[in-house]
This record gives structure tokens, C-alpha cells and sequence, in this order.
């Protein structure tokens, strides 16, 4: 498939961002656990989860008012670039020697940044391509997400491990420095965006100090009339519905897996080689997973996604014990993650009217983010209560499951239609 510009440039924030979350997902646990001494392995699993649940209700609730103003003419790339810089800063921040309560709280921060960014990025999509080839470009972003943040990553493992005795440093220091090497590559991978983005959806706006009161007070009377449109729209509501549940396992797989497998007691280096392994599977399975949404339908493929993560969560919580196993769970992971994910962005991207995409994104942000919220605390509580990470894991079954039967039913209603 042959990119557009501004297609190939909204690609690349993908490449950019990634290198994060595959830093945020592997390596980042690991260096908490390390700052964290005196911990029990319950004790870390909580402490990390709780901290992935402060960033998703933050983010939750800040993005359906603040995604109706960015849906205004000209304002989705003004919020895009504060929370993008923000993520940025904050990444090179952790760098800085601290402790571990301190570290967790510039984490939050820069969580929120960068989760924030992307969901006026998500909005985005609309602008940067059409209907029909939105599902080839979303898949496209997070494959070759997947495949570029492994450069940089490699190179920050290289770092850690190569670090201390060719250069002198110590593990801690050489971890360090990734932030750096990590934030420094997300700003490169950003910048041919902001340089070619241009909104083609959006809502009139009112110029003047009037015109900005006036505009903030439409903005809550039309999140309002976005909440009875999307009640009385019965497929996006049960997809939305489908959506809080199924992309809740996703989410909290992604997020936990680490810190689960150090509660396991597997050897860090395992783990992180692992998890790069995740990334290159999940290339061309998100290619291939764009290319079936074109022949078999979307919401066909992310029903069978689904399914896959039902078995993945049961595999982890009753037989994940070894490090082959866990190298097992990535590939696992990396086949059905990126799929699912970019399948869910471009089918909802087809259903939601294209000038008020920002604000539709930020509902879609609600409940992806308290999801997440409802999933991370689950785990916190159930593996808090038994003290033993794997009910924890099991517990996210339960969600998968309510999202797949909401699944089969929006797939019933759309033949009933036809």
C-alpha cells in the first residue's frame, strides 16, 4: 500500500511513541523494582498497578472536554503538541536520580502526557486518510510502531547490559540513560507530523474573548448531545460497551506482564528479551491482521482477537512458571495486541461523524481508560487479598469474557440490519 504524506508522517508518531510503551512495558518495572528495595513481590505487583491506574483515570476524565475544544478548527494539534511535550519532558526527567515514590509519580506524569497525546492522534485519522483505507493506515501504525521502537530499544539494552563494563557505569545510571536515548527519538518521530498535520474536521469556533466563553460553554452542552447520540445509536454503544470490557485484558496483559513475570521469579533479562521478541511478531501480524479486516470484516477480526486473549490470560494464570513459557506469552501476545488494537481505533473511526472526532475519541478514551482503571485494580485487589499474582491474572478473564459476548451481539444486530 502506497502512503500519502500526511498518511506516512501520522504513521511515524506511532514509531515514536512506541519506543516508550515498550520502554514503560519491559524495562521501566524492572528499574522500579530495583529502586524499591525491601518490597514483597505482592507489594510491587500492587504499587505498579495502582500507579497504571491513577495515569488511566486521569486521562479518562480530562479527555471528553478537553477533546470537544480541540475539535474546534485548528485546536486538535495546540492539544496535541501540550501533551506531547509534556510526555517528553517528563520522559527525560525520570533520568534524574530519585526515589522510587518520586520516580513513580514523574512516571504518572509522563504516562499522562504521553496517553493523552495519543488520543488526539487517534482523532487524527479521520483527517489523514478515508473510510476505506483507514483500517490498512491504523494497522500500519501500530505495525510499524511495533518494528521501529525495537531500534532504540535494542540499543538502550545494549546500554544496560554492556554498559557497566565497557563504560564504567553502573546498571542503575546505564538504565538511566534510556529515558534519554527513548525521549530524544519519540521528539524525532514527531516532528514531520507537526510540520505537515492540517485539520480537515472540525466545528466553527467563535473568535474574541466572547467567542472562547461562548465556545467553552457549547463545549459542555455538546458533550451532553455526544452522550444522547451515542444512547440512542445502539452499535456504537454496544461496541463502546464490547470495548470497555474486551480492551480492558488487553491493556492490563500489556501493562502487568512484566512486573507478573518479576513477581514469578523470572530472571529480568529473560524478561526484556522476551518482550522485544513481542514486538517483531507483532509487525506483521498487525499488517496481516489490516489486510483480513479487508476480506473477512473488522469487527469479525476483533471478535477472533478477543477469543486469542481468553486463551492467553488462562495460559498465563495456570501455566506461565518458566522463562520459555513467558517467551511463549510474548509471542502469544504479539500475534493478536497490535490487531486488536488498531482494528478497534479504525472501526470506530467509520461509525462517529468526521468534524466532532476529537470529542467521540475522547468518549472512546473513557472507556478504554476506565477500563484500564477497572482491570489494573482488579489485579491490585485480587492479588493484594490472596497474595498470589496468578488470581490476579485469572481475574482478567472474566472481563475478556463480558467483552466477547458483547461482541457476538453487535455482530447479531449488524446481520439482523443487513
Amino acid at each position: 500500500m502506497k502512503y500519502t504524506k500526511m498518511e506516512r508522517n501520522w504513521v511515524m508518531y506511532d514509531v515514536g511513541n512506541s519506543a516508550l510503551v515498550l520502554l514503560n512495558t519491559s524495562v521501566v518495572p524492572i528499574y522500579f523494582n530495583a529502586i524499591n528495595t525491601g518490597g514483597s513481590s505482592a507489594d510491587l505487583v500492587t504499587a505498579w498497578a495502582n500507579a497504571q491506574t491513577v495515569a488511566s483515570l486521569a486521562v479518562a476524565m480530562l479527555m471528553p472536554i478537553l477533546g470537544s475544544l480541540a475539535d474546534y478548527a485548528g485546536n486538535k494539534i495546540k492539544f496535541f503538541l501540550g501533551f506531547f511535550l509534556t510526555g517528553v519532558v517528563l520522559c527525560l526527567a525520570q533520568a534524574i536520580p530519585m526515589s522510587a515514590m518520586a520516580f513513580l509519580v514523574v512516571y504518572v506524569l509522563c504516562t499522562i502526557g504521553l496517553n493523552s497525546s495519543m488520543t488526539f492522534y487517534d482523532a487524527m485519522l479521520p483527517d489523514v486518510t478515508t473510510d476505506e483505507r483507514m483500517d490498512a493506515v491504523s494497522s500500519s501504525g501500530f505495525a510499524w510502531g511495533y518494528v521501529g521502537s525495537t531500534i532504540p530499544f535494542i540499543a538502550c539494552i545494549a546500554l544496560i547490559f554492556g554498559g557497566p563494563s565497557l563504560l564504567g557505569l553502573d546498571t542503575l545510571t546505564c538504565t538511566r540513560i534510556t529515558f534519554i536515548i527513548t525521549g530524544l527519538w519519540w521528539l524525532a518521530f514527531t516532528i514531520p507530523l507537526l510540520r505537515t498535520y492540517r485539520q480537515r474536521f472540525g466545528k466553527e469556533r467563535e473568535h474574541g474573548a466572547a467567542g472562547v466563553m461562548h465556545n467553552i460553554a457549547k463545549t459542555f452542552g455538546g458533550l451532553l448531545e455526544t452522550c444522547k447520540s451515542i444512547a440512542h445509536d445502539r452499535v456504537l454503544l454496544v461496541f463502546l460497551i464490547a470495548f470497555f470490557f474486551y480492551i480492558d485484558g488487553v491493556h492490563t496483559v500489556i501493562s502487568m506482564a512484566t512486573s507478573y513475570g518479576a513477581a514469578l521469579g523470572i530472571d529480568s533479562t529473560q524478561l526484556v528479551l522476551a518482550l522485544l521478541v513481542t514486538q517483531f511478531v507483532a509487525f506483521p501480524s498487525a499488517v496481516i491482521y489490516g489486510r483480513l479486516a479487508g476480506r473477512f470484516g473488522t469487527l469479525r477480526m476483533i471478535t477472533v482477537a478477543v477469543a486469542a486473549y481468553m486463551g492467553i490470560v488462562l495460559f498465563a494464570a495456570f501455566f506461565l512458571k518458566s522463562a520459555a513459557e513467558f517467551w511463549l506469552l510474548a509471542v502469544l501476545v504479539g500475534m493478536f495486541q497490535g490487531g486488536v488494537q488498531a482494528l478497534s481505533r479504525s472501526y470506530f473511526g467509520k461509525l462517529i461523524p468526521k468534524d466532532r472526532a476529537n470529542e467521540y475519541y475522547g468518549f472512546f478514551d473513557i472507556f478504554g481508560r476506565y477500563a484500564s482503571v477497572m482491570g489494573t485494580l482488579l489485579v491490585s485487589i485480587v492479588t493484594s487479598l490472596t497474595a498470589d499474582p496468578s488470581l490476579g491474572v485469572l481475574s482478567i478473564g472474566i472481563l475478556l469474557v463480558a467483552g466477547f459476548v458483547m461482541l457476538v451481539k453487535l455482530s447479531s444486530m449488524q446481520k439482523a440490519r443487513a
